[in-house]
């Protein structure tokens, strides 16, 4: 499948507000909003837009602790720590790298002290390193 212009800046602006109007983004792209609905579902139907998605401020949640953690496995067997993974309420992303390490896993906690209760956790599955961010670059 082969997007032309016009569906690249539809994307784009989907990036910057999933809830924008189909009349917004078509006086951006010089199509009626009908013609951008239609582009839309069929992006939709060939799996390229896949979901809509809420970005949420994690400080004005309490969550103003913000960790990148490389995690380093003991042993292969990846399917525990995946399923461990998947119910840490902290955890925001996660993904199965190679290079320096066999995750990274960014997450959001309140404090340091809820930050060493989730690497305790980790401690189970492999040693982990951790970065803390102190700012977001745009």
């Amino acid at each position: 499948m082969e997007l032309d212009q016009t569906d690249i800046e539809i994307i784009r602006l989907l990036r910057q507000n999933a809830r924008i109007q189909w009349k917004e983004i078509g006086e951006n792209v010089f199509l009626s909003g009908q013609a951008v609905g239609n582009r839309i579902k069929r992006l939709e139907d060939l799996g390229i837009i896949q979901a809509y998605t809420v970005q949420v401020n994690e400080e004005k949640m309490g969550r103003s602790v913000l960790a990148f953690i490389t995690v380093f496995m003991k042993s292969t067997n990846h399917s525990g720590f995946e399923s461990f993974i998947q119910e840490q309420e902290a955890v925001l992303e996660a993904y199965r790298v190679s290079g320096e390490g066999c995750y990274t896993v960014k997450a959001a906690v309140s404090d340091p002290a809820a930050l060493n209760v989730l690497l305790d956790a980790i401690l189970q599955y492999g040693n982990y390193k951790v970065n803390l961010a102190i700012g977001k670059v745009k």
